[in-house]
């Protein structure tokens, strides 16, 4: 939990993302489990954490990757970039949602 909320509090403080309201989550592939939260007024609020396939509910912004590419990627070990592109990071948003992404990542 304190690995994702380094990097979308990072990502949520970016001017870019004023005015932003969108729910997020975070598949953990490795764990079975999916972090939910809301990226809101320049910040991530209410993470939680929940066995993975429990709700049905889809957030607006959804990553996916093993803990140990997030912990990577929290000490600056890895590069989003690099790591979407070789799909070891998964980021899936609608249109509108990608474009004002691609300013913060």
């Amino acid at each position: 939990m304190t690995a994702l909320e380094g990097i979308l509090g990072d990502l949520a403080a970016k001017p870019a993302a004023q005015g932003l309201d969108r729910s997020l989550s975070c598949r953990l592939t490795d764990l079975d489990t999916i972090v939910r939260g809301r990226l809101a007024r320049g910040s991530v609020r209410d993470l939680r954490a929940e066995p993975d396939g429990q709700s049905p509910e889809k957030a607006d912004i959804r990553f996916t990757m093993s803990s140990d590419d997030l912990v990577a990627l929290t000490e600056g070990q890895l590069s989003f970039g690099p790591a979407w592109a070789s799909g070891r990071v998964k980021l899936e948003a609608g249109l509108r949602d990608m474009l004002r992404l691609r300013t913060l990542l």
